[in-house]
């Protein structure tokens, strides 16, 4: 029967995971300037992210929204229509998971159709988990072919952010939270005890059911 324990502890991990995510989506931690070479000025670092730029300078911080998405590059509009994807399928599947909990009462006492919808949302966050990983993990390719690329300039050359990082850690999050909600809602029942004659075994007779039938 399905484990109220497991499908709450599979739906905060997914709901950390998105939350998580969205943090990631929104910041401006993808990619750092590399100090590489003979570089003597560390003064200013430079963080790029899917919406906006930041150049820290002496402590001090300014950022900047890029001014036109279409003047991005193919892979960066593509990883920010991934993450946007996969954010908008962890909204979906929050209302099917929570109408869906055992330990609610949306559907009343429906067993079945709540362990679907929880099914459902777990099939939707392990999905988006996916659909995260892929703009992260594709991120942290470029900016390690373009570190060890002699042909990129120093001054183009950018490191892994705390971003990618976290955004890895999220991806895992929302992958276990759906593999945790799903084991959750799953109903496992007893087959029935089926004899070699393909016929199910009938109870045995006690001595107390010969007695009561011959007083019958």
């Amino acid at each position: 029967m399905a484990t109220t324990g497991l499908q709450v502890l599979g739906l905060l991990l997914s709901l950390m995971g998105w939350a998580g995510g969205a943090l990631v989506c929104a910041a401006p931690w993808w990619r750092v300037s590399a100090f590489v070479g003979d570089e003597l000025v560390v003064s200013e670092v430079l963080w790029e992210g899917l919406w906006m730029t930041c150049l820290s300078q002496w402590g001090k911080v300014q950022c900047k929204v890029y001014d036109s998405g279409l003047a991005l590059s193919g892979s960066a509009q593509l990883c920010r229509g991934l993450t946007v994807l996969s954010l908008l399928l962890c909204l979906l599947a929050l209302p099917l998971a929570v109408a869906g909990l055992k330990c609610t009462h949306c559907l009343g006492d429906q067993q079945e159709p709540k362990a679907r919808l929880v099914r459902a949302a777990a099939v939707l966050f392990v999905f988006a988990a996916v659909v995260f990983l892929l703009p992260i993990t594709w991120t942290a390719y470029v900016v390690i072919r373009d570190f060890y690329d002699p042909n990129v300039a120093a001054p183009l050359k950018r490191e892994l952010g705390p971003a990618i990082y976290l955004g890895w850690v999220m991806a895992v999050l929302m992958l276990v939270g759906g593999a945790v909600l799903y084991m959750g809602s799953t109903s496992v029942s007893a087959p029935p005890v089926v004899s070699s004659s393909g016929k199910n075994n009938p109870q045995p007779v006690t001595t107390e059911d010969k007695t009561a039938k011959a007083y019958v």
